[in-house]
């Protein structure tokens, strides 16, 4: 998974794309609470409209985990097979694209193409889930919840409106501490943290923790 602002040409400036690789964008919620109806932008409606599916969806991968060996070794090789360390440390870059793009009072459509890529990533990280500790799952389907709210926030007030931009950043100030959780209780479980680098690994490495 590539980082960093290299990404950003491949968008098409003011469009909110539906998810990584031409995939629809996977949300386990109908939507976030108390968003105003009047300012969401139409890729969340098309969100809320299949989210029914997707929440099947969820139930059936649940049901493809591989249980066998310890909670250690289930953890380890969903990380290898998911790349569920690189999809925290990609939603991190994001929110921080983020931040940079409106720290420097960059255009408007610079900002709705970062603020894209937030809620792009977070809504493929969602459908990553689940992972094989209940736990793990709910922390990370929260962390990544708040990621995609703040991306819509910051996507739909990018055009003047400060208390939108205000709810954004407040959501992406919670994000950290809700990835920390997760990656907290994914150590507490393998005994190694796992790997958030975003740089693509050679083909035959799939080793969640960087060796």
């Amino acid at each position: 998974m590539a980082a960093g602002l290299d990404r950003l040409p491949g968008l098409v400036a003011g469009s909110l794309p539906s998810g990584a690789g031409g995939r629809p964008a996977r949300v386990r919620s109908a939507g976030v609470p108390g968003r105003d109806p009047d300012h969401r932008h139409p890729a969340v409606t098309v969100a809320r409209s299949v989210a029914v599916g997707l929440l099947a969806a969820a139930v059936l991968a649940g049901c493809t985990l591989d249980e066998s060996g310890s909670p250690a070794e289930q953890m380890t090789a969903w990380l290898a097979t998911s790349v569920g360390g690189a999809a925290v440390g990609q939603v991190e870059v994001d929110a921080r694209n983020v931040d940079r793009a409106l720290s420097r009072h960059e255009p408007a459509s610079a900002v709705k193409t970062v603020c894209a890529l937030l809620t792009t990533d977070a809504q493929t990280a969602i459908g990553n889930l689940p992972t094989p500790d209940t736990q793990t799952t709910d922390d990370l389907n929260t962390a990544y919840e708040d990621a995609a709210a703040a991306g819509n926030d910051c996507y739909n007030g990018a055009g003047g409106s400060a208390a939108v931009l205000r709810r954004s950043a407040a959501e992406r100030t919670r994000l950290v501490p809700l990835l920390t959780t997760a990656l907290d209780r994914m150590t507490s479980i393998i005994g190694r943290t796992p790997s958030t680098s975003t740089t693509l690994a050679p083909a035959d490495n799939n080793d969640p923790f960087g060796g």
